[in-house]
């Protein structure tokens, strides 16, 4: 390749961002192996983002629910802590199932790459309406072995810095400044839910994501988890 076709080549990979599914899944085991966490933006194949995003968009308004705190019974709602709507991706959808088929693959790959043992994996599609938030939480408190890694994608084409709306990855307990992640289109960041505290910030926008949270089975006895 000339040294003028390579150069072309670079450009478009970084305007596109998007690289091919095995090559993702890996880099995404590399951070976590090397950080316990991955940012990767606009990597996430762009028909897949694309077909979310138009899911979503169609979703109608009162199939969205008010996003609480907890799981189960233990699901409260407080508005003072997170303000978004969420739908839960059943597959019943096609581009639902390729989401999942996706996480699947990725599930595969990081148990035989880094012997995490993910077991079941659950996720919503998420609005956040101008102004809505998400305070500083966890995903998962340490030894109850819920929810062990988790996953954004972010479905927002074209946005902008100063739109905010920005995820902040905090390192630990004493982090006050945190990594600042824009919800660009494609933009997947995977990490360990016990590990990384985080807070979503309100944005001036519409700002449209699909989370998800891998699980290990805790089982014991004739106690089934995860649900049926």
């Amino acid at each position: 390749m000339s040294a003028t076709a390579k150069q072309l080549g670079q450009r478009l990979e970084q305007q596109t961002g998007e690289i091919k599914t095995p090559d993702l899944y890996e880099a995404i085991a590399e951070d976590l192996y090397r950080q316990g966490y991955s940012i990767r933006p606009a990597q996430l194949p762009h028909q897949l983002t694309f077909d979310l995003l138009t899911q979503l968009q169609s979703i109608p308004e009162h199939e969205f629910e008010q996003a609480g705190i907890g799981r189960e019974t233990d699901l409260t709602i407080n508005q003072f802590v997170r303000k978004d709507e969420i739908a839960w991706i059943t597959g019943e959808s096609m581009a639902g199932q390729q989401w999942l088929n996706w996480a699947a693959g990725l599930q595969q790959h990081l148990n035989r790459r880094l012997f995490l043992g993910l077991f079941s994996f659950e996720s919503h599609m998420a609005h956040y309406r101008p102004g809505d938030f998400y305070k500083r939480h966890y995903d998962a408190f340490k030894g109850e072995a819920n929810r062990v890694l988790s996953i954004v994608v972010y479905l927002n084409p074209d946005w902008q810095l100063d739109e905010g709306g920005e995820m902040v990855l905090y390192l630990n307990d004493d982090d006050q400044q945190g990594i600042k992640v824009t919800p660009g289109f494609a933009t997947v960041v995977a990490f360990l839910s016990e590990e990384f505290p985080h807070e979503v910030l309100p944005a001036k926008r519409d700002r449209f994501s699909v989370a998800g949270w891998f699980r290990v089975n805790t089982s014991i006895g004739d106690r089934v988890d995860p649900p049926s």
